[in-house]
């Protein structure tokens, strides 16, 4: 494959991306030798993506702790050097994580932090001009009204490059929905639509690096997973994202918004759980709270340890079948006492395979869904890859995969 020179600058490009984005910053030598370019080379991208505001530069003395991670500042004197990082002075992206009973928003820079963090918080509607007027209504408490591109989180199964929801099992408004469209009649950019396990694992990626496969599996208002494997953002031929949620569990008769009966979703979800504690509990009052207090003061219920149980089933299945075994838990379940998550942990380490013969390796993490749409923000709308670029490379027909600021992409030809 032969790359002419503009398409190998946009490679080069994402690979500076992607290093300041696991190191923080470094000067343009560590850069250069860190990726095995020349200096001029290094430095003329460093300047073109400086221009483009993407990067900006700070005093070596004023970044000595993130210059010592990038292996800089070591023992020098005279005047300071500049540092490079990516831009954190300006917002350049207004994110958007539509979920089931609450949408939030944020105006986020290049340089997000490694953490969600909402700015403003309205609540879902049930209809896609409700939603509309909400949007109108958080961009009132949003100072700044231009962006390069708004990036919407959505949940369901998500056809990314043609901008549509397919199928949402708990909000069926998106499924009729042209989400862009709704978007563009509040903000004029463009938008690029990303499902939520994506943006979430994509977002991991970025912030911790130390290991290139996991398995992230989120519990909320529903349950969702996605896979990195071998570096890349795992892909399939059809637009589905890890819907372990939506396995069935013998016995469980509980109807569940997919039309489908048993769900795992519907047991081990809020909404489940708190189900779950009314039917064993009945006559009382419960909410959240009661629900982890009860746990710090009697432990693991019995229907609990059942509903974990099962849960365990389907992550550990899932992991024996893509070869993998490390997972990273977000969400409601990391809110729970810590014996949630060491009951669960075991339930999964048991069930998979390659504990047998190595280690599975089960963690907590913060949500970093903000992280992964500015990945995505960078990826499609600063530096898109033309598909020549990449034709005939890491994937066969009829998806077409290419290598993203933070992680790895599809779409189809």
């Amino acid at each position: 494959m032969v790359l002419i020179p503009a398409k190998m600058g946009r490679i080069n490009k994402r690979a500076l991306l992607g290093r300041l984005q696991r190191v923080g910053q470094a000067s343009r030598a560590n850069l250069a030798k860190s990726l095995g370019l020349s200096q001029p080379t290094a430095g003329k991208i460093a300047d073109d993506l400086l221009r483009l505001g993407v990067l900006e530069e700070v005093d070596e003395d004023a970044s000595a702790h993130g210059a010592r991670k990038a292996g800089d500042a070591k023992g020098r004197i005279g005047r300071p050097g500049r540092i490079l990082r990516l831009n954190r002075s300006q917002a350049r992206f207004l994110a958007i994580q539509l979920g089931v009973s609450e949408t939030n928003l944020a105006a986020l820079p290049v340089g997000v932090d490694s953490e969600d963090r909402w700015a403003v918080q309205v609540k879902t509607p049930s209809t896609a001009e409700g939603w509309v007027h909400q949007l109108r209504l958080a961009a009132d408490k949003l100072p700044q009204k231009d962006f390069w591109g708004v990036l919407v989180s959505v949940p369901g199964i998500v056809d990314e490059p043609a901008g549509r929801v397919i199928f949402s099992p708990n909000l069926h408004w998106t499924e009729t929905a042209e989400i862009p469209g709704l978007v563009q009649r509040v903000w004029p950019a463009q938008v690029a639509l990303v499902q939520e396990e994506r943006a979430l694992a994509l977002g991991h990626q970025c912030v911790d690096s130390k290991e290139e496969d996991f398995l992230l599996v989120d519990f909320g208002e529903g349950v969702g997973g996605a896979a990195i494997v071998a570096g890349r953002l795992y892909t399939n031929p059809l637009p589905l994202s890890g819907e372990l949620g939506h396995i069935s569990v013998i016995g469980n008769r509980r109807k569940c918004g997919c039309g489908a009966t048993g769900c795992i979703e519907t047991l081990v979800s809020m909404g489940g759980l708190l189900q779950s504690l009314a039917a064993a509990q009945p006559g009382v009052a419960h909410t959240w709270d009661s629900f982890v207090r009860g746990i710090e003061e009697k432990g693991i219920y019995p229907w609990l340890a059942d509903t974990l149980e099962a849960t365990a089933v389907v992550i550990s299945g899932a992991l024996n079948v893509m070869g993998l075994r490390r997972v990273i838990i977000t969400g409601t379940l990391t809110e729970l006492p810590p014996a949630v998550m060491e009951y669960l942990s075991l339930a999964i380490v048991k069930g998979s395979i390659w504990a047998r013969f190595g280690d599975v390796s089960v963690e907590r993490a913060p949500r970093r869904r903000t992280a992964g749409l500015v990945a995505v923000g960078i990826d499609r709308l600063v530096l898109p890859m033309d598909k020549e670029v990449i034709k005939g490379d890491v994937a066969p027909n009829p998806s077409l995969r290419y290598k993203a600021f933070g992680g790895w992409l599809s779409y189809n030809e």
